[in-house]
């Protein structure tokens, strides 16, 4: 019954999110007829990439950042919202495959997400206000430990994890109070798709279960947080249209292959992930240190 109430909500959301983005296409579209809307064959080849990749728990903005600087697809000032405005379409649907197909306790799940969100709206008034670089360089090395810890795992030298599929007790505590963490660290930039797959195996559970989690968390604060950039029209138009209709049957093809994953391997795509998110931290955290000006938009988002 959960389940479905949680479709429900996420269904309303992106129902409002769609109607509120063409609402904005149509006012952009006459004051700039002459633009046109069709995002071209590169828009639709990164949102294809991205979001493939995305749906394995990658990350989208770094490489989304990363390849628009790379071929000056967008201004660096409207990369954030060209991010939220066209992933969002493709992280709904994620959401919606994920919580279908992965089996997750749904107390846990809802704990998890809802504790997420409000870690994301207490965030933006106070964990903005903590040093970025600082925690950067402190995640990235625990992410590289956790790494390390899980290639242990996978040869047998350390156990993390395990085939649970829901948490109770201090150990449900703990993931609330992590998601809260956690949601609110995204105010920073700072991801928590490696973050949240570490918090679930180190809690006990199969590395599986973070997708619907990560997902669904994902799923109810991007679209409310490109809502906002709508109105100051703080994006550009086609790229974000190309990410949208490019990444939505990338996440259909990805989530085929996810599913079909046995753990071991799950685990496996855990320590790419989680190396990725490491050293994408730190790098980050290098750029941005005292004296050096960031150059580029890509440094404002580590992972999504």
């Amino acid at each position: 019954m959960f389940r479905y109430l949680l479709f429900v909500l996420l269904g309303v959301l992106a129902a409002v999110y769609l109607s509120t983005w063409m609402k904005n296409v149509r006012g952009v579209k006459q004051a700039r007829s002459e633009d046109g809307m069709r995002p071209s064959a590169l828009h639709l080849l990164i949102g294809f990439v991205t979001n493939f990749f995305d749906t394995f728990g990658i990350g989208s903005f770094a490489p989304t950042t990363s390849w628009f600087k790379l071929q000056d697809v967008v201004p660096d000032e409207h990369v954030p919202g060209t991010m939220h405005v066209g992933h969002s379409p493709p992280v709904i649907v994620q959401a919606f495959i994920f919580i279908a197909i992965i089996e997750v306790d749904l107390l846990t799940l809802g704990a998890l997400i809802g504790a997420s969100v409000i870690g994301a709206w207490l965030g933006a008034g106070t964990v903005s206000q903590w040093p970025r670089r600082n925690i950067q360089i402190g995640m990235g090395i625990a992410l590289a430990i956790a790494a390390v810890t899980f290639v242990a795992t996978n040869l047998g030298f350390a156990h993390v994890g395990g085939a649970s599929i829901g948490l109770t007790g201090v150990g449900l505590g703990i993931g609330i109070f992590g998601s809260v963490i956690l949601g609110a660290l995204m105010t920073l930039g700072i991801g928590m798709y490696a973050p949240s797959m570490i918090m679930i195996s180190v809690l006990g559970m199969n590395p599986a279960v973070a997708f619907p989690i990560m997902m669904g968390s994902s799923a109810f604060l991007m679209p409310v947080a490109a809502m906002r950039f709508l109105p100051a029209n703080s994006y550009s138009l086609r790229p974000a249209i190309g990410l949208a209709l490019g990444g939505v049957p990338a996440v259909l093809i990805a989530a085929l292959i996810v599913e079909a994953f046995p753990l071991t391997l799950m685990r496996w795509l855990v320590v790419i992930v989680v190396t990725y998110a490491a050293i994408m931290m730190l790098r980050s955290a290098y750029i941005e240190r005292p004296g050096q000006r960031l150059s580029t938009a890509s440094e404002e988002y580590d992972l999504q």
